[in-house]
């Protein structure tokens, strides 16, 4: 059974130190792929002074658990994490780290790329962003929601174009 879990956090993260912790966990690994994303200082054409996470706790990391479950599910890997955090950012902070170990790349790719196409649309966060013309709340795109379809996963919600 894969080791699989979530932290959903205000402090950031070590990345290094996340990475050398996953792969720790079983020597079977062959393969890491993780992911990490940033606040973009540009977003829609506007510059983005900061961006405000909020989440309800407890919903949020039971849906990314089940997650990371549909992942173990379909792919065959050693371990998975999502690391998430919540509250105010500023352009370049680090936001989300997706990480999967396997014992072979292919693997570890598809489950990466899984994950993040599904948390981009399916865990529930809200995102602020603050732009010169005031804030503006931020959904998931159309090219989101068809990302995950490859997946086979219909998304429940109407997305932006």
């Amino acid at each position: 059974m894969p080791s699989l879990s979530v932290a959903i956090q205000t402090q950031d993260f070590d990345v290094g130190q996340e990475h050398m912790n996953l792969r720790a966990l079983d020597e079977r690994v062959g393969a890491v792929c993780s992911f990490l994303g940033t606040v973009r200082s540009q977003n829609d054409g506007s510059a983005v002074a900061g961006m405000t996470l909020e989440h309800y706790p407890g919903m949020t990391e039971k849906a990314i658990m089940s997650m990371l479950s549909q992942a173990a599910e379909r792919f065959d890997i050693c371990a998975a994490r999502v690391i998430h955090r919540v509250g105010d950012l500023l352009p370049g902070d680090q936001i989300v780290w997706v990480a999967v170990t396997s014992a072979h790349r292919g693997q570890a790719f598809q489950a990466c790329e899984f994950l993040i196409d599904y948390l981009k649309t399916q865990a529930p966060f809200w995102k602020k962003e603050q732009t010169p013309a005031g804030a503006r709340w931020v959904d998931a795109r159309v090219s989101d929601d068809e990302a995950l379809a490859r997946w086979g996963i219909d998304a429940p919600r109407q997305a932006q174009d």
